[in-house]
């Protein structure tokens, strides 16, 4: 069983930052890519930021430039550095994993999310 637990989130004022940070654990062989979701209310899951097994990165147009995705292979966390915050990114943020189980079967796991607010 895989397990993915986010923290971070909170009420920020707009310009503000905040870091989120996703911890995977469980019995797995590896992790292979791991990402950042959000979805606010009333509209779809969607992509944020990704990073590759070997820490490539990708991100969505309209965090280019504020958000930065890392992960720690040692301690099998993903984070998500945002900063410049603006209303626009309130949202539940999710973390998802890409797994490599013993079974050699590869199976993506989702968080259960983290509140990030951003209001004066």
């Amino acid at each position: 069983q895989v397990q993915l637990v986010e923290s971070g989130g909170k009420l920020v004022q707009p310009g503000g930052s905040v870091r989120l940070s996703c911890k995977v654990s469980g019995t797995f062989r590896r992790i292979g890519e791991m990402a950042w979701y959000r979805q606010a209310p009333g509209r779809q899951r969607e992509l944020v930021a990704e990073i590759s097994g070997d820490s490539r990165t990708d991100y969505a147009d309209f965090v280019k430039g504020r958000f930065t995705i890392s992960r720690d292979n040692d301690k099998d966390t993903v984070d998500l550095q945002m900063n410049s915050l603006e209303p626009e990114d309130t949202a539940v943020y999710y973390c998802y994993a890409n797994v490599l189980t013993v079974y050699g079967q590869r199976p993506g796991f989702w968080g259960q999310g983290t509140q990030v607010t951003v209001s004066s």
